[in-house]
């Protein structure tokens, strides 16, 4: 009797947890299919659109302008300084005894003639040996004409027999020995006078007075030191200091300019000696540039020059592209890479068309034309070349 109806009960209790596992399935689906949906829909908009662009690994490095210089050629040349000079300073002294000066007749500054008197020396003294000398020459004559008279006479009366040939002979010598005093009275005078004439203190060549060592009343002799100076022809000359490595490249007869310190006027020049010697110490030559006569230029006096040595082929940069610090003058590079790199040159002429660059560059690098102030070795920057319209 029972068991049928526990075989019933059964097949209820089944049948519910069938129903139950059916109820759960749909909800797995339902779920999963929602899942799906979202991951499709995030791929359409997260997935599905176009990849975006790479980024500029410059972007965040500053724009540099960079000019590639390459080579011009100009004129080379090796800067000097040093100062002005007489070409050929003369000193002018006392040639003969000397004395008191009475009369002094030009000033520095002037130009003189050669052989134009200076300065007077008192001459009293001589003036009164040369009168005293004089007479004794008019004396000599006077003495030797009397005696070639008496000869003369003596001669005439050789014939008669009044005068013996010994008499004749004494009477020559008598002659002789006068004409003889007539010469050394007047060699005696000549001396005197030229004696005389070396009081006045005169000069030797034309040119200009550099300086006026004497006044009227100073006694002077020819152990003193020189009364006057003066440049020959008034010519002056720059005597230029140049480096030993400059001097092998400088030779006589060279085009220079020189510059006087706070004037504006060049003056052409050419160097007319290089002197073999350098300094031990500086290791500096001596360049000597002939200078034309002016009365600007004042021996003493500060100047800068340029000699020109050649042409040459040389990069050439603007003012703005070289810096300079205590030790060298430099310029900043810009490598394949990007970094800038500081390299240390040697500026050669400096001209309205830029500065010329003697060594440090060969003109193919990227050079920073004007930012260089702003940046530091080993920064990235990106260049952007500037081409210069020719």
């Amino acid at each position: 009797m029972h068991q049928p109806v526990d075989s019933s009960f059964r097949s209820s209790v089944s049948r519910s947890w069938a129903s139950a596992d059916d109820g759960r399935r749909r909800r797995l689906l339902i779920l999963a299919a929602i899942l799906v949906a979202g991951a499709v829909a995030a791929w359409l908009i997260f997935g599905g659109s176009p990849k975006a662009p790479p980024q500029n690994p410059d972007a965040g490095h500053p724009s540099i302008t960079v000019i590639v210089p390459g080579t011009t050629q100009i004129a080379d040349s090796v800067k000097a300084v040093g100062s002005i000079a007489a070409r050929r300073d003369m000193p002018v002294g006392v040639q003969g005894e000397g004395g008191a000066v009475v009369a002094v007749l030009v000033d520095a500054g002037d130009y003189v003639r050669k052989g134009q008197v200076l300065a007077r020396i008192d001459r009293s003294v001589l003036e009164q040996q040369v009168n005293q000398l004089q007479a004794s020459a008019v004396r000599a004559r006077a003495d030797a004409a009397l005696a070639q008279s008496e000869l003369d006479r003596a001669q005439s009366l050789v014939a008669r027999g009044f005068i013996s040939k010994a008499d004749i002979e004494r009477r020559t010598a008598t002659r002789d020995s006068a004409n003889a005093n007539v010469n050394v009275a007047v060699a005696q005078l000549r001396e005197a006078q030229a004696r005389l004439g070396r009081l006045d203190i005169r000069a030797p060549e034309s040119g200009l007075i550099l300086e006026r060592n004497v006044e009227p009343g100073q006694v002077v002799s020819s152990g003193s030191s020189a009364v006057f100076r003066m440049a020959q022809d008034g010519a002056m000359e720059m005597r230029a200091l140049v480096a030993e490595q400059d001097l092998a490249g400088i030779t006589t007869g060279q085009s220079a300019t020189v510059q006087m310190i706070g004037s504006q006027t060049a003056y052409a020049g050419r160097v007319w000696m290089v002197e073999p010697v350098i300094n031990p110490q500086t290791r500096q030559g001596l360049v000597r540039i002939a200078l034309p006569a002016d009365p600007a230029l004042r021996p003493g006096g500060f100047a800068s020059g340029k000699i020109e040595v050649g042409k040459a082929d040389r990069p050439l940069l603007p003012e703005s592209a070289v810096m300079g610090d205590a030790d060298s003058s430099y310029v900043y590079v810009v490598a394949k890479d990007g970094t800038v790199e500081r390299r240390n040159v040697e500026v050669g002429a400096v001209s309205s068309s830029g500065v010329a660059i003697s060594s440090g560059l060969s003109g193919q690098e990227q050079v920073v034309q004007s930012a260089g102030a702003f940046l530091n070795p080993g920064e990235k920057v990106r260049p952007v070349l500037n081409t210069p319209q020719k």
